[in-house]
């Protein structure tokens, strides 16, 4: 039986404990009975996979995986604690061909992970329950419908007839842990003799500003008296069929939810009184999305609440790869740490899992827009199959209920590049669509949520489903295909849902606890590098690529030659590359109208896409994003002969007053030009002005007509607040490439106190590049930035977990093209 929302006020209790796993070959068991007695029994926690029993036992090394979807995995528990009569038993998730035994008796057999299941048994007292993962590897091979075409980056071609995750099954791109076991929670469930069930929420804020909430519901009592309260008013339900309750409560003056980059994520508590009895709802916010596709239908922009969004972010992996984990605690330590650097948006791909309602709920509060691909990647899935597609609308349906009043639900999407690996096999247009996600996965969405927009496929649009000029689009001109930084303007991108794949260098603490190897040169090393199946290159080349080009500097000699400085370089350059990248995309004229990274967090630590380590610590690039990322920020542009131009960019609902200081350095320390303005920066706006506007007379900013030697290396703009001198961006260009900008700086850095805050103030002689602030036990406010000379720069130092932060902190203070060293004691 597929699962609906257990019922309101039902006594629910997790069968979290006293389970044990056994693994057998492959039909050696057919019911519990058939386990040997001198079997080995390993305690398992549930929810959980056979990967994380393992591991916690010692048996299985996640940095050396051995397959394990060839053995049947058994999960046995007896419910001593259960009370003898009728019950519910509620599969959360299943992964993935799974036999369920009750006191030996078979009482289901779910064939997708992403279903759950309710299932009404009569327990006895002291009930065995059994669950049966059948080897997924074997069934691998079998043949089924025939696809049209296969794709090259996921293996074996038979997962298309599985509903499961690819995870663990994309060589190069992620470990080879297979997903198996209990994944999401086994619970108890007693329903009360008075049930409320089947509850349906839904929010609509209306263009006057007025929100409007809708619930249903069943309830099985007689002419229950039941209330519902948000927002501080109330309103009955009425009967409108059997057993069945509606009521729509109108809220004038509501407060609307927005992304924390443009607003306050604003929600509202629902409750349900029936009877006098409270029964909390949950938290929704009341927003209005939008897609603009422009006058020639080529363009996507997401416009919420009427104004239109710039869209930044990364895409989400897992929160563990082998614990495929699904709760709060799990997923806060990487979805604040996304907030904290300014996304806000954050996409689940295909390729990925679904996440649990948890999720959701932090990204309503923080105020992060979710972008969701349904669990369909690049395979020709089948399109006659009645069973199949019996699960496609079982675990669409599902999903949908369980974030139904999310208002972080930005963008609801058929799944990840099916049209581009059909494209890019050569196959004509007709054979891209398929009925899942063309047909029936919308037909859903527009039933169940109609408020969220829905794309086919990501990428989609244009001549080629991943021509960047049209629609969605995956691009990595630059990045994968090595292109220089000016193809993120020439591209035209509209809107990228991924981009900018780079291997990601971690924090040196980072590897010393998790990779202590000779970076590059270590085979270890090299297998956690990123590259796509079948090429020649891997994402540590493409690094590379832009080391070069940005710094011109050798990468292989310098490998060989001053690996520590190399590596301090790498973890600077991707920073820089998206900094420059996003300026381009968020400058005044741009089309572009939002990008995600490709990927939020590491699988294993190492040099990986994600801008987080697997740890849980933010890398270098992550610093570069938050200051790329900024709603108030100020960038450079490079319009050659146009000279240089600044761009500031104000995406609150308030005017600001602010100054723009620009000023051109020699020698990183001598200004050779500079000026500067006040003026009014308007709430969602975004201006542009010439430098030399502000210099009151010709300067070869850009050095592009080259009239003798160049007379500077840096150029620096600066925006303050006039109202309390704040800072609010800072942003650097380089005419003549970064490398002929690295000095010798001398940096001052002091220890102080903020209020109970430990932080550090810092001065430079002369310009200092990618500024790292290295101390144990904290994690500083920015780091791997530039630092101009003049300014005082003050920098909050936050205590990691288990820092006793009345120790003073101690560390050093260093900057790539510098011998100083700045010791910092307490």
């Amino acid at each position: 039986m597929r699962a609906r929302l257990a019922s309101i006020g039902a006594e629910e209790s997790v069968l979290s404990e006293g389970w044990n796993l056994i693994l057998t070959e492959p039909g050696a068991c057919a019911v519990p009975h058939d386990i040997h007695l001198s079997a080995q029994f390993i305690p398992a926690p549930v929810p959980g996979t056979v990967a994380a029993a393992l591991e916690k036992a010692g048996l299985f090394d996640r940095e050396n995986p051995e397959p394990l979807n060839t053995r049947d995995a058994w999960y046995l528990c007896r419910l001593f604690d259960a009370e003898p009569g009728e019950a519910i038993l509620r599969f959360g998730g299943l992964a993935t061909l799974c036999h369920v035994f009750l006191n030996g008796q078979e009482i289901l057999f779910s064939e997708s992970m992403f279903t759950a299941h309710e299932i009404p048994v009569t327990l006895l007292g002291g009930d065995e329950l059994a669950l049966c993962f059948r080897a997924l590897g074997p069934r691998l091979s079998e043949p089924g419908p025939r696809a049209r075409w296969r794709p090259q980056m996921i293996t074996p071609a038979g997962l298309k007839n599985f509903r499961t995750t690819l995870l663990g099954h994309m060589p190069g791109w992620c470990p080879e842990i297979h997903a198996v076991g209990p994944w999401r929670p086994i619970s108890l469930v007693r329903r009360n003799p008075v049930s409320i069930d089947n509850v349906s929420i839904r929010t609509v804020l209306d263009e006057s500003g007025v929100g409007r909430l809708s619930v249903s519901l069943h309830n099985n009592a007689a002419d229950p008296a039941m209330l519902l309260h948000c927002g501080g008013m109330e309103q009955p339900f009425e009967k409108i069929g059997d057993n069945h309750y509606s009521a729509i409560l109108k809220l004038s003056d509501i407060e609307p939810w927005w992304p924390h980059t443009h607003g306050t994520p604003r929600l509202y508590d629902l409750t349900l009184v029936s009877d006098g009895v409270e029964y909390p709802l949950g938290r929704t916010g009341f927003r209005r999305i939008d897609v603009d596709r422009g006058a020639d239908g080529d363009d996507f922009a997401l416009l919420l609440n009427g104004e239109r969004i710039f869209c930044r972010g990364a895409v989400w992996t897992t929160a563990d790869i082998a614990r495929l984990p699904g709760g709060q605690a799990d997923y806060e330590p990487f979805l604040r740490l996304a907030a904290g650097a300014g996304m806000n948006m954050i996409r689940i791909g295909g390729t990925m899992a679904y996440e649990t309602p948890d999720f959701f709920a932090l990204c309503d509060e923080l105020g992060l827009l979710v972008w969701q691909d349904f669990m369909f990647a690049n395979f020709d899935y089948p399109r006659n199959d009645k069973a199949f597609l019996g699960h496609v609308h079982a675990e669409v349906e599902e999903f949908l209920h369980g974030v139904q009043a999310s208002p972080s639900l930005a963008v609801l999407c058929g799944g990840s590049e099916i049209h581009q690996q059909a494209a890019m096999l050569g196959l004509p247009m007709e054979f891209w669509s398929g009925p899942v996600t063309d047909e029936i996965i919308p037909a859903i969405v527009a039933r169940m949520r109609p408020d969220v927009p829905y794309v086919p496929n990501s990428p989609y649009g244009g001549a080629m489903p991943f021509s960047p000029n049209s629609g969605v689009s995956h691009y990595y001109g630059v990045g994968a295909y090595m292109r220089p930084i000016a193809d993120a303007r020439r591209a035209d991108v509209r809107f990228a849902s991924e981009s900018l794949a780079f291997a990601h260098v971690p924090q040196q603490r980072t590897l010393h606890r998790h990779l202590d190897v000779p970076a590059v040169h270590s085979p270890l090393w090299k297998a956690r590098v990123p590259r796509d199946r079948g090429a020649s290159w891997d994402f540590e080349d493409v690094r590379d690529f832009y080391l070069k080009l940005l710094y011109d500097f050798d990468p292989a000699q310098m490998r060989r030659e001053d690996p520590e400085r190399y590596l301090d370089l790498s973890r600077a350059v991707t920073g820089e590359v998206i900094e420059e990248t996003f300026a381009e995309w968020r400058r005044k004229g741009s089309l572009c109208n939002g990008a995600l990274v490709w990927t939020l967090q590491d699988l294993m630590p190492g040099p990986g896409w994600g801008v987080i380590d697997s740890t849980g610590e933010p890398k270098p690039v992550w610093y570069a994003m938050r200051r790329a990322f900024r709603p108030v920020q100020a960038v450079f542009t490079d319009e050659g002969t146009n000279g240089l131009d600044v761009h500031v960019v104000n995406e609150t609902d308030a005017a600001l007053d602010v100054e723009l200081e620009v000023a051109c350095l020699r020698d990183g320390k001598q200004q050779v030009v500079s000026g500067s303005m006040a003026f009014k920066l308007a709430a969602r706006s975004v201006e542009r002005f010439a430098s030399t506007a502000l210099f009151g007379a010709f300067f070869d900013t850009t050095y592009a007509f080259r009239f003798g030697p160049p007379s500077h290396d840096a150029s620096v703009a600066r925006l303050r607040s006039l109202g309390d001198g704040a800072v609010l961006a800072e942003s650097f260009h380089f005419p003549c490439g970064r490398g002929k900008a690295l000095h010798d700086a001398s940096i001052e850095a002091s220890l102080g106190r903020d209020g109970d805050d430990w932080v550090v103030d810092l001065r430079t002689d002369r310009l200092a590049q990618s500024v790292h602030i290295d101390v144990e036990g904290y994690r500083a406010g920015d780091d791997w930035f530039h630092l101009a000379p003049g300014a005082l720069r003050r920098v909050k130092l936050s205590a990691l977990s288990g820092t006793q932060s009345d120790v003073p902190p101690a560390g050093e203070i260093r900057s790539l093209g510098s011998s100083h060293r700045a010791a910092l004691r307490g």
